[in-house]
């Protein structure tokens, strides 16, 4: 994610700023090299407020989306949105803690921290004999434990994340193309004919576009597909939110379709064809309290509450990049913090508000019967051909995005290769293949084969377990508290050297302590969901 401005002074220098010459006659290439690189020596950072709020917008807008309408279903018209509310105040603020510990001691000249885990590092690894002091009482079990255990702790978590969320993607992708199969058949057929599909060819499908696709060296070098997933994503958001406008005010029919739908009306037919889809509604649906007990028992409601909680902390996450955004950011004035809560701000006021219309929407067009999926649980059936468009670049966006997410850990497992084993050539040898006259692909053979292996891996977890929504809510479960909570609250109080048992330690630890609770809660949910689901499903046969 590098918003670099370097490139033009490589072409006009020759050497690094650690080796420019003091002296007189290199004065003016002093001057060049102070223009060129920031104060680590990297090059100059163009990033502003509007690239970074970019950036957050971009990562934070995904799929998860698509299942916030299911959410509000379950907690209905007070709870739903008023539990998106909170979610969106609490990764702001934790975001603003965050920002603080992009810099290592001085704000504006400290010790840049260039990931998540570098800050973690910096603050409860070197640190940790402050940070063990101010450790939570009921995280007892980590106050003999080193700063470095907590640096791997959160490595540990990050990286698991990410593996998670290939996994959810990979499941998403191929329900989303099972949905474009299912929607031409229902077009052809009749929505009587059940049309039923395999998710398993699909996920292969991908699977294999990913193995291609991860052979991509850097992270660097996948910026043209994060613009084009980030384009997709807005489309498919989108085209959900103005199906779900529609079914709720309704479009008065011709008078051709007003004969046409009297005739569906004599014959029996089910109404839920373009005809109907034209005239639902008419106004909002849903209840104050969600889905009423009788439609589901008191345990599934209760399970499905705690779900709800879990797709609506995925669908906010977006502390695993924080740093890596603020990184792109050009030197101060203004610090880069400052620069990184405006973005925060902004990011997550549009996040919001969009995220309000999709799920509110979906909730006013289907009420207590919303899909898991907005665009894939059939709510909609027609136009047919805008709803193939819209799962196509749900598709899209999960090809680029599945890279987004991977390239950090595939990056990871490379260096540590590396420095385990360095007299290894299969880990350490590149063979250069021609591709253009000017332009050559370096091959590793170790990338080759773990990068196909991480994909295959993925791709089977995801046969066997094709659970979306439950899959999105644990993987919004597990990373929420630790990542967007524990860690920004923990660095905050070591940087700031917030004594022990004062007023501000005590709110800090008690947020901390009551989104830990709402992250078991939904983590509960979310494997009570995978349990049920697990109970009449059969390995590699699943069907829609």
């Amino acid at each position: 994610m590098g918003e670099n401005g370097g490139a033009n002074c490589y072409q006009q220098l020759a050497f690094t700023p650690a080796s420019v010459s003091v002296e007189v006659s290199h004065a003016h290439k002093l001057q060049e090299a102070f223009e060129c690189y920031d104060d680590d020596g990297r090059a100059k950072r163009t990033g502003t407020l509007w690239t970074a709020s970019a950036h957050i917008v971009t990562a934070v807008i995904g799929s998860g989306v698509l299942s916030l309408a299911w959410a509000i279903a379950q907690l209905g018209w007070v709870a739903g949105p008023v539990v998106m509310l909170l979610f969106s105040f609490v990764t702001y603020y934790t975001s603003t803690l965050l920002a603080d510990c992009y810099r290592s001691g001085d704000p504006i000249a400290g010790k840049r921290n260039y990931s998540y885990t570098d800050a973690v590092h910096a603050y409860l690894g070197e640190f940790a004999q402050l940070s063990l002091q101010n450790t939570s009482p009921w995280l007892s079990l980590f106050a003999f434990s080193s700063g470095g255990l907590k640096v791997k702790l959160c490595g540990f978590i990050q990286y698991a994340n990410l593996f998670g969320v290939a996994i959810g993607y990979t499941i998403a992708s191929s329900i989303s193309m099972m949905a474009i199969k299912r929607s031409n058949c229902f077009h052809e057929r009749g929505h009587e004919n059940p049309c039923h599909a395999s998710s398993n060819p699909y996920m292969i499908m991908f699977g294999i576009a990913e193995i291609f696709l991860s052979q991509i060296p850097d992270f660097d070098q996948i910026w043209w597909l994060s613009i084009v997933a980030a384009v997709m994503s807005f489309t498919y958001s989108s085209i959900g939110l103005a199906l779900g406008i529609l079914q709720v005010i309704g479009v008065p029919p011709s008078p051709v379709l007003h004969g046409q739908l009297n005739s569906l009306m004599h014959s029996g037919s089910d109404c839920s064809a373009l005809l109907c889809f034209l005239t639902a509604n008419k106004g909002f649906k849903g209840s104050l309290t969600g889905i009423s007990i009788g439609a589901v028992s008191p345990t599934q409601k209760i399970w499905r509450s705690l779900q709800a909680l879990g797709d609506i902390a995925f669908a906010y996450s977006f502390s695993l990049i924080l740093i890596e955004i603020q990184d792109t950011i050009k030197a101060p004035p203004p610090s880069e913090a400052k620069v990184m809560k405006k973005a925060s701000v902004v990011s997550i006021a549009v996040t919001t508000f969009f995220y309000m219309l999709c799920g509110c929407m979906g909730y006013a067009a289907f009420g207590d019967g919303a899909p898991g999926n907005l665009l894939t649980g059939f709510g909609f059936y027609n136009p047919y051909w805008l709803l193939d468009i819209a799962n196509a670049a749900i598709v899209v966006h999960l090809v680029g995005a599945y890279q987004v997410f991977c390239q950090p850990l595939f990056a990871f497992v490379e260096k540590w290769a590396i420095r385990t084993w360095p007299d290894s050539t299969f880990i350490t040898k590149e063979v250069a293949v021609p591709l253009t006259p000017t332009k050559r692909y370096r091959l590793s053979l170790f990338r080759l084969v773990w990068r196909s292996t991480f994909v295959v891996l993925t791709t089977v977890i995801s046969m066997l377990l094709p659970f979306f929504n439950d899959v999105v809510a644990l993987l919004g479960a597990l990373g929420f508290w630790p990542l967007t909570v524990y860690f920004p609250v923990e660095m905050y109080i070591v940087q700031k050297r917030i004594p022990r048992w004062s007023l501000r330690w005590v709110c800090l630890q008690m947020l901390s302590l009551g989104c830990l609770v709402i992250t078991i809660a939904a983590a509960v949910g979310s494997v009570a969901g995978i349990v049920t689901d697990l109970k009449v499903y059969q390995p590699f046969k699943t069907t829609s």
